[in-house]
């Protein structure tokens, strides 16, 4: 008989997997991102200076304004991100001259290209300088072209050998600037100037052919809460004029898709004068524009103000930070003076369908005495720092006022759902263009086509598929299985020769080998498996079928026959942690952290608690929460086993109660008194239960947002 290390021998011609365990034995744990301390020389925080991610965890900063010296720099700085240390980097050659509120975007993985900003005379520039992060070395290239007006405080990016350069502030009468160029990379010429919108102080980045900005401050020295994009097809150069049709999003409120002009007036929109006061990033200079007339940039152009909801950051209020990763725009508000930890969040808006998720609160990343000057990501799009200082009176002389950038957040964004910026663009998973543009069924490319083409299909079709796997019937569900007052003797028999099996699915051993670690080392060890060619996997047929074509395409994209129920990926997540398989694990919490709705909600809770995901168990208890009244109602909570139901329930806090309809309207209309409770027992009845009726979608997003419900 052959030996047997991980299942029970069915019979000569069938090999058993083991079920997946109730209770997470692997995944990932509770997770709070930590603060260490730097070392070195250690930089003050800079105003307006420039804070770039290099690769190899290494942040450059450069130049920037000390609001306590009124020096404004030229230094470069260098933080190694394993050691923690500053260093001031000795730099060469064409050395640029003073300023902030210039952009420095990495080019090419080693080189960094500065443009722009304001120097110790208030003048605008407009010069291009590059620093050669390898030799420390910075040259002047040869400018061509038509160089745009000088300016501070813009955002820049580069996309298909351009640099783009978008908005600003500029001029004696400092003016909001609504221009777009971009200088070409391969011969340093400059394009004309064409309109976009009037903005400084924003994030520019592209994603999906198509050129975003959001964040800033507006002519009106507003903040903003619209989101733009350019189509990039239409622009000379960057590809055939094939869409000029404008882009809608289904799931988008308020959408507004039309021509700056009718926005933005032509005459010049000034601010007052100088403060005279700065904070770091802050907002506080002023700008002009000319009255000379522009041609409209080229390409659909189309913008989405956010108003008021459940998920939708307060944009008004704190300090935001922006960062784009992953295929989702990041928002990230840290405490300050006026806001405090609980009242900070870390938001993501999904670029495919424009919606806002809150992926954690401020308590669980931020800790109290501490401020925080600058953002960054790393370029995978997993990682995000943030730089600043301790406000802890007894800290190290010279490193624990608000003028050190001594502290270093590190935030894992894995941990919450997000998969880098490397799996978003090449998983055929990822959404490549906004929801509105998707065909029906997800494409698959390259590889991964090939093979879909010849999974689950028998031997006699020309397949060549030499292995069977089979599993539970679909009516045989976990939920089933571990039913309440289920016990050893009363669940069923699946290690016995009788156990019911599904139909057989044809598969090849040399897929498996190569994409499933477990089934090459069992594989490998002449199991059971290798001579019978035939393995029972104990999950529901629907998960290991959708676990199957995984292995083959590299996807569990919503297909029409495979995976095209979430309790699918729910089930893929258990045999992911089951099999520690991280990036199918991954892929399923970001696609259950997605589309999480009254349906699913509790058995995604209860696969996550299974799995030892605390972050999507979290999200999903909060979402059970807000819509209760609905949620105890569906399919999915009732099928949970009678332990599953006591710890769900168990999530409300203790001294939450449930708000019916008409009382909940007196909440909004008169205030807590009504109810006979304070502020606080408000607020926790409210999160724990007071969004537990059908109600709660009838009141308008106003009302949400003043009464806290998340």
């Amino acid at each position: 008989m052959t030996p047997l290390s991980s299942g029970l021998q069915l019979s000569e011609q069938a090999f058993l997997m083991p079920p997946s365990p109730t209770d997470g034995r692997r995944g990932s744990t509770d997770y709070r991102p930590s603060i260490r301390k730097a070392n070195g020389n250690v930089p003050a925080c800079l105003v307006n200076a420039s804070v770039t991610y290099c690769n190899d965890d290494q942040i450059y900063a450069f130049g920037g304004f000390d609001q306590y010296t009124d020096e404004v720099y030229n230094h470069v700085l260098k933080l190694n991100l394993s050691t923690l240390r500053w260093e001031l980097v000795d730099n060469y050659g064409d050395i640029p001259g003073v300023r902030m509120g210039h952009t420095a975007t990495l080019y090419q993985g080693d080189k960094l290209i500065v443009f722009g900003g304001e120097n110790e005379h208030r003048e605008y520039l407009s010069d291009v300088v590059i620093l050669d992060i390898g030799t420390s070395t910075w040259t002047q290239p040869e400018i061509r072209g038509s160089t745009p007006r000088g300016r501070a405080r813009h955002a820049a990016v580069i996309y298909d050998e351009k640099l783009f350069v978008i908005g600003g502030i500029t001029g004696e009468n400092n003016v909001i600037l609504d221009e777009l160029t971009y200088l070409d990379l391969n011969t340093w010429t400059w394009s004309r100037t064409w309109r976009f919108t009037a903005r400084f102080d924003h994030i520019a980045w592209v994603w999906g052919g198509r050129l975003w900005i959001f964040g800033g401050l507006d002519p009106d020295m507003e903040r903003t809460t619209d989101i733009w994009w350019l189509d990039l097809k239409g622009l000379p150069t960057l590809g055939t004029s094939d869409s000029q049709g404008t882009v809608e999003s289904p799931t988008a409120t308020n959408r507004m898709t039309h021509s700056p002009d009718g926005i933005f007036s032509g005459s010049a929109q000034q601010l007052p004068g100088r403060s005279g006061s700065y904070a770091a990033n802050s907002g506080s200079v002023q700008v002009r524009t000319s009255n000379r007339r522009k041609p409209l940039a080229p390409g659909a152009i189309s913008c989405l103000r956010f108003k008021s909801g459940p998920h939708v950051p307060a944009l008004f209020s704190g300090t935001h930070f922006h960062a784009y990763a992953s295929g989702v725009l990041l928002d990230l508000i840290t405490p300050s003076e006026t806001v405090r930890t609980y009242e900070c969040n870390l938001s993501s808006l999904e670029l495919d369908t424009l919606r806002w998720q809150r992926l954690a609160d401020g308590q669980e990343i931020f800790k109290p005495g501490f401020r925080w000057h600058y953002c960054t990501v790393n370029s995978s799009g997993t990682k995000a720092w943030l730089l600043g200082c301790s406000l802890d009176a007894g800290a190290t002389p010279g490193t624990g006022d608000e003028n050190h950038m001594s502290e270093v957040l590190c935030i894992d964004l894995e941990r919450y759902g997000l998969l880098g910026n490397e799996l978003t663009t090449l998983s055929p998973d990822s959404s490549r263009s906004l929801a509105s543009e998707r065909p029906g069924i997800p494409l698959l490319s390259g590889l991964g086509a090939d093979l879909s083409s010849v999974f689950d299909q028998p031997p006699q079709s020309g397949s060549e598929a030499d292995f069977i796997i089979t599993a539970n019937p679909d009516s045989m569900s976990e939920a089933d299985e571990f039913a309440e007052d289920s016990s050893p003797q009363t669940q069923p028999d699946f290690l016995s020769p009788s156990a019911t099996t599904s139909t057989p699915i044809h598969v090849h051993r040399i897929i498996l080998q190569l994409r499933w670690p477990h089934f090459k080392r069992l594989y490998s060890a002449q199991m059971a498996e290798y001579h019978s060619k035939r393995m029972h996997i104990p999950e529901p047929y629907s998960v290991v079928r959708a676990f199957l074509y995984y292995l083959y395409t590299d996807s569990i994209a919503g297909h029409p026959e495979y995976c095209s129920d979430i309790i699918d990926v729910a089930g893929m997540l258990v045999m992911a942690n089951l099999y520690d398989m991280p990036k199918l694990r991954l892929l399923c919490v970001n696609r259950l952290s997605r589309e999480l709705d009254v349906e699913n909600a509790a058995i995604i809770w209860e696969r996550a608690g299974r799995t030892n995901e605390q972050w999507l168990m979290r999200r999903a208890a909060q979402f059970c929460l807000g819509h209760w009244g609905r949620i105890v109602r569906t399919n999915g909570f009732k099928t949970l086993s009678r332990q599953s139901l006591i710890e769900l329930c168990e999530v409300v806090d203790a001294e939450g109660r449930i708000v019916a309809g008409p009382e909940l309207e007196l909440v909004g209309a008169y205030g807590t008194e009504n109810l006979g409770v304070g502020r606080d027992a408000k607020r926790s009845q409210l999160a724990a239960g007071g969004a537990a009726t059908d109600d709660v979608d009838d009141l308008d997003g106003d009302e949400m947002e003043g009464m806290e419900i998340s």
